[in-house]
């Protein structure tokens, strides 16, 4: 009798009527711009069988958290402030809370002035010991130490960039490559990518011999990716409305191989690419274009070459950040004038996304990621 039992429960486990609560549905964080009556951040649950999202939370990030990175052993979510005062000081903003993976209830836990002001992003390096903030405002960038339970301490670095009223540097991008040995700054500003080496005892940026890397003029570098060996980088500007394939060398350096135009032949409004992501199994690699309201799909080949594989509606006005859920097979994306994330289905022979098969709404979305 207890045998038949056992093979009764395998039965139903097997058909997914009984849950061991191993596959709980993934936790999306979505930030934003808080004018009005916006908090800032919505936590969501996002069902991988349909793309259904169900909100769970809103919590106070601070004044505008339209950036954010985690730090998944610690359950800690650091968020900046794009602000030029912050708590009644001049620089940014930097807020990190506590998130309960379960619940998706937010604790907020430290506050911390940024020097200049005007950040746009962050990322933690690879050692996890350090924050990088790209302050677009302030033509800046800034390193910050943290603790080892991941709270930010202070500021170690800070570069300003020399600017007159011609040449206005505007850094978009700070991050580290897969391998955690160079860091890599995006100047949309400048039409430059700038290159870096960490020191880990100071928390000093100190650029490399061959540091700079120029890019034609009114490009605009915004966002960049790497392949999963860190050989390639692939990078979308914002102004020319292009993606480039770079060669990475094994000093860091960037060769560039490839250009190619982010907007459909023939498009005459005015369009302003913002976010690129590569495909879970490296296949694929897609870019937003606000204007156009399109996602652009690239096939990467064998030698890491990029080819048009098509491109589809963004679901909404202004795609300004979007992302690939855990599963690898939906594309879910922030809208920004439209106040909504749209969610699509990736076709995994061609692709292509397709759908939306969700909507929901959520004011001055900027900024979305699954946790760790």
């Amino acid at each position: 009798m207890k045998k038949g039992l056992n093979l009764i429960y395998l039965f139903l486990l097997s058909m997914g009527i009984i849950s061991t609560g191993c596959n709980e549905n993934p936790k999306l964080f979505a930030g934003g711009y808080s004018e009005g009556n916006a908090k800032g951040l919505s936590v969501f649950t996002f069902n991988e069988k349909d793309g259904n999202l169900e909100l769970l939370t809103e919590s106070d990030a601070g004044p505008n958290p339209s950036y954010f990175c985690f730090s998944g052993e610690n359950s800690l979510i650091y968020f900046l402030n794009e602000v030029d005062e912050f708590n009644g000081k001049t620089g940014g903003g930097l807020t990190t809370l506590k998130y309960n993976s379960k619940t998706g209830i937010c604790e907020k836990l430290n506050e911390l002035v940024v020097p200049f002001g005007g950040p746009c992003y962050i990322s933690r390096s690879a050692d996890k010991d350090f924050l990088f903030l790209a302050n677009y405002g302030s033509a800046s960038v800034a390193v910050v130490k943290l603790s080892k339970a991941g709270i930010p301490e202070r500021a170690t670095d800070s570069i300003l960039y020399e600017t007159d009223s011609t040449n206005v540097s505007h850094p978009h991008m700070i991050q580290q490559d897969p391998a955690g040995k160079f860091v890599y700054v995006t100047d949309l500003g400048l039409d430059r990518i700038m290159i870096y080496d960490l020191n880990k005892n100071t928390g000093k940026l100190n650029q490399k011999s061959n540091g700079i890397c120029n890019v034609p003029k009114g490009s605009g570098p915004r966002h960049f990716t790497f392949n999963a060996e860190g050989s390639k980088m692939y990078l979308i500007n914002e102004l020319g409305s292009t993606m480039m394939a770079f060669k990475v060398d094994a000093k860091g350096g960037l060769e560039l191989i490839q250009t190619l135009s982010t907007i459909e032949k023939g498009f005459e409004g005015k369009s302003f690419c913002a976010d690129i992501h590569m495909s879970m199994d490296g296949k694929f690699l897609y870019g937003s274009n606000r204007g156009e309201n399109t996602i652009v799909i690239y096939k990467i080949e064998e030698d890491g070459s990029l080819t048009v594989a098509g491109r589809s509606t963004c679901g909404g006005d202004w795609p300004r950040n979007f992302i690939i859920d855990p599963s690898g097979n939906f594309l879910l994306v922030g809208n920004q004038r439209s106040d909504q994330i749209s969610v699509f289905r990736i076709n995994t022979k061609t692709g292509i996304p397709e759908g939306p098969v969700n909507n929901v709404k959520m004011e001055g979305v900027a900024c979305l990621k699954f946790a760790p």
